[in-house]
């Protein structure tokens, strides 16, 4: 197991740890939370034995083999294959082994160094390797294009492929999610859940933690804190304590301060019955979290909009896509026809390159339609956030000096109170931002856009570089903004609370998706899988044509043939019998289940569990609770299994 006791370690004169133990044990999956600057990063360091306790202990099993994401990509000249397959140092070095026994004539070193190959399935490693790489996203024949063709997004990909075909026993996440579309995100997440080993992640992907951990360990006041569960358990738990402390603190101010108490709790719940009232579905989760977010580091709120017309923008058969410089058309999508109407909420789903950024510019007016006709209306205001816009804010000013540019009219104090909203205040208000993380950039963009009261918001990956925290804050106002929502995001959680409906970009075309973000990630999952086999597919029929034919000849008369294939049919119904027996089954508990969740989950969000006379009651709930949680993740990996099973069968 991994085991830290009495740990302390300081970078320079900072303390980032402080007598602090925790332990991790063999094939746990734990998820690293706490704020910028907590340690993070310092821990895996840690783990990687990079860095040494300046006092205490730390200990793993020393013949673990670690395996963690690379930050650079030489630019090899080899395949997208061949460097995945360098993740499996172990096999790489039978390789090389197996040469030099081959260039010496030694049969004796060669025939065990085959016997070797062949234990660490290397005659399947190449397959394995090509796997990977299609469900990060790539094409079957990018998997044979050279490294240096690559960009940097796809070439972080590649080191994540490498990494996970590591035969490790202590895998290292550290963002794993952010060069990802949701597809290859979902695809990771299913592939995490069968790794066999122990595995720690550092992610502001919520619902990423959630699917992949059932170990949270929270860094916050140089002390590493480990809880049983995934992040929203974590936030139930670490809202129950705080909960719990507010509770004492009022008991012991009842004599002095009960009237301002009173008054705290009830303008408190109303502020979360207008938010009731605004976006329900939103508030459902915030009333969860809210506790566990109470020493965020600010909140903010979109002003209230102008009128907005409506429709706000009529497209007609319009082509998205770029021209070159030789003019030639380059089209993304085609016979795109919407009307937006006020007061959407639209999340867009789809693979990364099937063209919703393209969508978005085009609706935003920074990128020409091809063809066709889109009509904005009078009146509309568009506010559009792209993680490129943070390339055009101007290094040497200030965000004083940014909102100043854009607002010459207004009060000084006036616009620094606005940023001071942003965490902005004092000296940083008036900072150059270039030495500013792309966490800081991202929320000055935001308040730029912010500032102009836009009443359509196109927002293409906002959450980029904000961490969980900001997130937050980002959700919350989203819940309440009053105008119009266009969302293309990784984040499913922001989704979950800020869309009411999805649209999908697929194969050049827009078309409404029917269906929730469940929805959406089975039908990824079964269209990955369907990718896969006829990849496989397509890699062998070279190999078996001809084979095939000569089977076919030899296959006898017809009669013979049409027995055989209903022979066959009879196996296959056969051995799908009890796969859907055993899928109806699960399916029946896991409705079951969730309909006990639901009731759990409104009692725990219930402020009045938390009264004194509630805390047994509150303790078996929240107990049941994650009881509940695991043992449907249980079921839901099964269930997903036999559904891999059943169409694997045909």
């Amino acid at each position: 197991m991994i085991r830290f006791s009495q740990f302390s370690l300081a970078r320079g004169v900072k303390p980032l740890f402080e007598a602090t133990s925790f332990t991790l044990n063999p094939g746990e999956k734990a998820g690293l939370v706490g704020a910028n600057g907590a340690g993070k990063s310092t821990l895996f360091s840690v783990l990687r034995g990079e860095l040494h306790p300046d006092a205490g202990d730390f200990s793993l099993p020393p013949t673990w083999r670690i395996a963690h994401v690379a930050q650079e990509t030489p630019a090899a000249e080899k395949t997208a294959l061949e460097y995945t397959l360098d993740g499996d140092e172990a096999l790489r070095e039978i390789e090389a082994r197996i040469a030099q026994a081959e260039a010496a004539h030694d049969g004796e070193a060669l025939a065990h160094e085959h016997a070797a190959f062949a234990d660490a399935d290397g005659y399947t490693a190449p397959a394995r390797a090509e796997a990977l790489l299609l469900g990060l996203g790539f094409t079957l024949a990018q998997t044979r294009e050279q490294v240096a063709s690559f960009s940097g997004g796809w070439r972080m990909r590649l080191n994540l492929a490498q990494a996970l075909m590591c035969r490790s026993d202590l895998l290292l996440l550290d963002e794993p999610t952010n060069h990802l579309d949701l597809d290859a995100i979902v695809w990771l997440e299913d592939w995490l859940g069968r790794y066999p080993g122990t595995l720690v992640i550092i992610s502001h992907d919520r619902e990423f933690l959630d699917s992949v951990c059932n170990v949270t360990l929270h860094l916050e006041n140089r002390q590493i804190k480990r809880y049983g569960g995934n992040y929203s358990q974590f936030e139930i738990l670490r809202a129950q304590q705080l909960a719990l402390q507010q509770s004492a603190y009022e008991k012991q101010q009842k004599t002095v301060a009960h009237l301002q108490s009173f008054i705290d709790r009830f303008k408190a719940k109303a502020t979360k019955a207008r938010q009731a009232q605004s976006r329900m579905k939103a508030l459902e989760k915030m009333e969860l979290i809210a506790p566990a977010h109470v020493t965020s580091p600010f909140t903010f709120e979109f002003r209230t909009p102008d009128a907005a017309p409506n429709p706000m923008l009529v497209m007609e058969g319009m082509r998205c896509g770029y021209r070159g410089d030789d003019g030639i058309e380059i089209p993304i999508l085609d016979g795109v026809t919407l009307s937006v109407q006020n007061g959407q909420r639209i999340g867009l789903l789809g693979a990364n390159g099937q063209g919703k950024s393209t969508l978005v510019k085009t609706l935003a007016a920074t990128l020409d339609p091809l063809g066709g006709t889109m009509h904005a209306g009078r009146g509309l205001a568009i506010g559009y956030f792209a993680q490129h816009q943070l390339e055009t804010l101007r290094p040497d000013d200030s965000p004083l000096a940014h909102l100043a540019r854009i607002a010459p009219e207004t009060r000084e104090q006036e616009l620094r109170d606005f940023l001071g909203s942003f965490n902005f205040s004092g000296d940083m208000a008036s900072a150059p931002i270039g030495p500013f993380s792309g966490g800081e950039k991202a929320r000055l963009a935001l308040a730029l856009i912010i500032w102009q009261k836009p009443n359509l918001l196109l927002l293409d990956e906002p959450t980029n570089h904000l961490d969980l925290e900001t997130r937050h804050a980002l959700t919350m106002a989203l819940a309440q903004f009053e105008g119009t929502l266009i969302l293309v995001s990784h984040d499913r959680h922001l989704l979950r609370a800020s869309t009411d409906q999805f649209m999908l970009v697929a194969k050049h075309r827009l078309q409404p998706f029917d269906g929730d973000l469940d929805d959406y990630r089975d039908w990824l999952l079964q269209h990955a899988a369907e990718t896969r086999a006829a990849a496989k597919a397509a890699s062998q029929a070279g190999a078996s044509g001809e084979s095939a034919r000569t089977s076919e000849a030899s296959a006898g008369n017809r009669k013979d043939q049409r027995r055989q294939e209903a022979e066959a049919r009879q196996k296959v119904a056969h051995l799908k019998k009890p796969l859907q027996n055993r899928i109806s089954k699960l399916e029946k508990e896991m409705e079951a289940l969730n309909a006990e969740k639901a009731t759990l989950d409104a009692f725990v969000a219930d402020p009045a569990s938390y009264e004194a006379a509630m805390k047994a009651k509150l303790t078996d709930a929240i107990k049941r609770q994650g009881e509940v949680h695991a043992r449907l993740e249980t079921l839901e990996a099964e269930w997903l299994n036999a559904q891999e099973e059943l169409e694997q069968i045909g």
